[in-house]
């Protein structure tokens, strides 16, 4: 792979995160809820489906997935169910400072949020055909697949990780600066963003 081949597959994935999606909206509420630093195990749980997705992709898995319908549907609609569930529960749960609703936010283990993000990326599925149709437009015929390979995933993952970090760092800034009523509302927004990911993935089942 030249380097000039690189620059464009990096160009083109700048343009396709661009626009946020359901991981992004996911780590700007697990941010402003539990701070950046705790966030980043949402962010974890993100790139470990998507480095999944691409070694299923890899592997050529996708066709088989792509003809499952059931499964995409039972992954999908499970996903949207999850999100809406977590950005209401958010929204209801939002109060006032008190020592005690701090506490149990820092003690929201990390598990947890590891797996919110791993669930919300891995409830699309799709994502495995949309690696498999993405990567070829970049590999060489004429080098080893498997290299070539591991740079376009590591690419990918890097800058998707830069990108919730981003979006992390920025949610977090802004909700150490709002206390009492402010905070009830911002947390109440987290929420929703959370409840526009689950819209969006349905969205997305629905359009397939």
């Amino acid at each position: 792979m030249t380097l000039e081949i690189w620059t464009i597959y990096a160009a083109t994935v700048l343009a396709l995160m661009s626009t946020p999606g359901p991981s992004q909206l996911l780590m700007l509420s697990n941010s402003s809820a539990h701070g950046l630093r705790r966030s980043f195990s949402t962010a974890a749980g993100d790139l470990s489906a998507n480095a999944l997705q691409m070694l299923a992709a890899g592997l050529g898995l996708a066709a088989i997935i792509a003809t499952s319908g059931a499964a995409l549907a039972i992954i999908k609609w499970a996903g949207v169910a999850y999100l809406i569930w977590l950005g209401i529960r958010m929204i209801r749960k939002a109060k006032p400072d008190d020592p005690g609703g701090r506490v149990a936010q820092r003690n929201v283990p990390l598990g947890n949020l590891w797996a919110q993000g791993f669930l919300t990326s891995a409830a699309n599925p799709k994502a495995v055909v949309f690696f498999a149709a993405l990567f070829p437009q970049f590999i060489s015929a004429d080098h080893s697949f498997w290299p070539q390979f591991l740079i376009l995933s590591a690419t990918y993952i890097i800058m998707d990780g830069l990108f919730l970090s981003a979006y992390g760092a920025g949610a977090s800034w802004i909700a150490a600066r709002f206390k009492g009523t402010a905070k009830v509302w911002l947390e109440r927004i987290g929420g929703s963003f959370m409840i526009f990911a689950a819209i969006l993935l349905g969205l997305k089942s629905v359009s397939r």
